[in-house]
């Protein structure tokens, strides 16, 4: 049986990603940073629906807590199919406002994480000629979003991240994607006014805010297209093109 660990996957769009491996067949990993009551009842939701993901706690910024929680990950399962880099967190504020505790925060969370996943199963992926990384930026890491410079740079490198590792491991059988998500309806927007989602809404030519689940159903594709790597796959309704 497949195997994937999503990180940060016990909320929000990781949990839709979750659900949408879980309902594919494959034997999931839930990373999370430090809720562990969000990440019990997520567990205990998954099992009333008759699945059995395993919960792992690291948090993502930290190269030993990572380095440590895959080695417990390869005491249960061979290898790894599918991982997916979706732990992160946000910041808007002006640019003269975000200090440089603020600027590292997201950097160590949102590339740094990425980087020491990456980088903890790469030599498992490799030795086993297949495997699939995914990694989640945003439409902000595209196009850039005002009062938030810290997160659009950091997400914007991960899609830089994403096309150059892809070229590394593509010799080795070893695919390197990204999910680009516009606006979700996750408690990550919860900031914006009634008014300003109508906004946003009326700029989204398909017509509604996305839902978690069209991210994982993407996340799903590229997991199983074996003949895509380097993209970089915006699901945000036409968000922002």
């Amino acid at each position: 049986m497949k195997t994937a660990l999503i990180t940060g996957g016990t909320k929000g769009i990781g949990k839709a990603i979750a659900l949408e491996f879980l309902r594919n067949g494959y034997e999931v990993v839930l990373n999370y940073r430090n809720d562990e009551r969000t990440a019990v009842a997520t567990q205990e939701e998954f099992n009333m629906l008759g699945y059995w993901p395993v919960l792992m706690r690291a948090d993502v910024s930290d190269e030993i807590k990572v380095r440590e929680m895959f080695k417990e990950f390869f005491t249960i399962y061979e290898n790894l199919d599918v991982l997916v880099n979706n732990a992160g967190i946000s910041l808007i504020k002006v640019l003269q406002e975000t200090s440089s505790a603020d600027w590292n925060r997201i950097f160590d969370v949102n590339v740094k994480g990425v980087y020491n996943c990456c980088r903890a199963v790469c030599d498992n992926m490799i030795s086993c000629g297949k495997g699939c990384i995914i990694n989640v930026s945003s439409i902000w890491g595209e196009v850039g979003a005002s009062c938030e410079t810290a997160y659009s740079a950091s997400k914007g490198a991960v899609i830089a991240f994403t096309k150059a590792l892809a070229k590394e491991l593509a010799p080795s059988n070893v695919r390197v994607n990204c999910v680009s998500p516009g606006v979700i309806d996750t408690d990550m927007n919860a900031h914006f006014t009634e008014a300003e989602m109508v906004d946003i809404v009326e700029s989204i030519p398909i017509g509604r805010l996305g839902k978690p689940e069209d991210v994982g159903k993407a996340c799903m594709y590229l997991a199983e297209a074996e003949y895509v790597t380097g993209e970089i796959l915006s699901v945000g309704g036409g968000f922002g093109k």
